[in-house]
């Protein structure tokens, strides 16, 4: 029996038919699925590890098959298999929607082959068309420097670093000549670019559409070239760019690499849309454990299953466990839920960290009082009391990104003061108009504090006012 058969031996004995919201039993989840995160993979066969990566993969490129036979080849002649990600630093932050590739990565870097995650310096200052409407605004060195100085840190959590290598492609594109270029390039058929429907869609409605946007995959093949890869990760929205990759580097007389794609992960406010930064509907990879939690927690209940299957260890048997309890009522989606986030939080901090976040979401949420909370922020009313709402909240407290915000989440009910004493709570909701009064003001017409404490409610966010 491998070593992963044996946890997941565990964890199904836990599953069965224990109280699924009790903490005992999500402490027992955590601590085996954590400790899977670094589980030594080693000992799966070639073909056990292509089924294991084509069981999160919506394309495997020839097939899983041939991943098998390039993987038995390269341990038979000794050699790595190389493994590479790559990312441009368009934005400071790695969210979730970015982990999804990057955890296969981790898995196969367990498996005992060489990850090589590579950040576009230099592919950056083209930036990837795939999906844009329009051209993306062109970025300075200094732009890409800040965004890319945290990236190794924040996938830390996904890759061991002292087992992979860290590379930007500014080291060998600095380097290619016009001639190679354009020999590259007089061997890929145009058609291979006119297939993305981006492309066509933009031509159609008289955008602009420049050649350097035209060749980002053929320059993004050149880094699978100059490290020689066996595999290449992304997000399914880089199908084209990775088959490219194939036909680069078969024009230069290297075997092609096999491609991964993986589900773009739909962003929290379940839309439909995939997870964006532009739309708000992320979770970085930077947030606090108690935001992560708390995002997670309101996802809507159809999200709970594609995100156990995209963003843990869990098997299918294991999520098909699950998913059968909840149909029969032995398991609550609210209990399944908190699984999940504490599954992600612990991914990133530890399980510790986890179950400080649960304990505080249970006090902040459930319990409804936010008396015995912790790692509430707190605003002085003496200090603040001449701010406007709206800045308050999306400057001082940094719970919207703007005052147009804050009006919305005023527009949905979201935005209330809260007081409490004596364990009970009584609310007041702010209107809209609110958001531009000053905050000594709102206060004064909820009422002189009197020994009670006072709550700001924005959304899920909750800070408390002090006198």
């Amino acid at each position: 029996m491998s070593r992963l058969s044996e946890s997941v031996t565990s964890v199904m004995h836990i599953l069965d038919g224990a109280d699924l919201g009790a903490d005992y039993t999500v402490s027992q989840l955590l601590d085996e699925t954590t400790a899977r995160r670094s589980l030594d993979l080693s000992d799966l066969s070639p073909q056990e590890q292509a089924a294991l990566v084509e069981g999160r993969a919506i394309n495997l490129i020839p097939s899983a098959a041939v991943l098998a036979e390039k993987i038995e080849a390269a341990r038979s002649e000794g050699r790595q298999f190389v493994i590479k990600y790559g990312i441009d630093p368009t934005s400071p932050d790695v969210h979730l929607g970015h982990a999804v590739p990057i955890i296969i990565a981790s898995r196969l870097q367990r498996m005992g082959h060489h990850v090589v995650f590579i950040i576009g310096d230099v592919t950056a200052k083209i930036g990837d068309p795939s999906g844009r409407s329009s051209e993306r605004p062109a970025l300075t060195d200094e732009d890409i420097a800040r965004n890319l100085s945290t990236y190794q840190q924040q996938v830390t959590p996904f890759i061991d670093f002292e087992r992979a290598d860290l590379r930007f492609n500014g080291e060998w594109l600095n380097k290619v000549s016009l001639p190679q270029l354009v020999e590259i390039l007089a061997r890929v058929p145009v058609s291979m670019s006119l297939q993305r429907e981006d492309f066509r869609t933009r031509l159609a409605d008289g955008q602009g559409l420049s050649i350097a946007e035209f060749v980002y995959s053929v320059v993004m093949a050149m880094d699978s070239v100059a490290i020689t890869a066996d595999v290449e990760l992304g997000g399914v929205d880089q199908l084209l760019n990775l088959q490219m990759c194939r036909k680069v580097m078969e024009i230069s007389e290297q075997t092609p690499e096999v491609v991964i794609t993986t589900p773009l992960i739909e962003g929290t406010d379940g839309t439909g849309s995939k997870m964006s930064k532009s739309k708000g509907n992320y979770v970085g990879l930077t947030a606090t454990p108690d935001d992560v939690y708390g995002r997670l927690m309101s996802i809507p209940d159809h999200l709970t299953e594609p995100y156990l299957q995209l963003l843990t260890e869990w098997t299918d048997d294991e999520i098909r466990v699950v998913t059968k309890r909840l149909e029969d009522g032995t398991a609550h989606p609210m209990a399944v839920k908190r699984i999940l986030a504490g599954e992600v939080v612990a991914a990133l901090h530890g399980p510790h960290v986890a179950a400080a976040a649960r304990a505080e979401f249970t006090a902040r949420f459930s319990k409804r009082s936010f008396g015995d909370t912790q790692n509430l922020p707190v605003v002085s009313l003496k200090e603040h009391s001449e701010d406007t709402l709206g800045a308050l909240i999306s400057r001082t407290l940094d719970f919207a990104p703007s005052i147009s915000a804050v009006r919305r989440v005023a527009q949905q009910k979201g935005l209330r003061f809260i007081r409490e004493a004596d364990g009970e709570q009584q609310t007041t909701q702010l209107t809209e108009a609110s958001v531009q009064q000053a905050l000594g003001a709102v206060v004064s017409e909820v009422g002189a504090l009197d020994g009670a404490a006072l709550y700001l409610k924005v959304g899920r966010k909750v800070a408390r006012i002090e006198a």
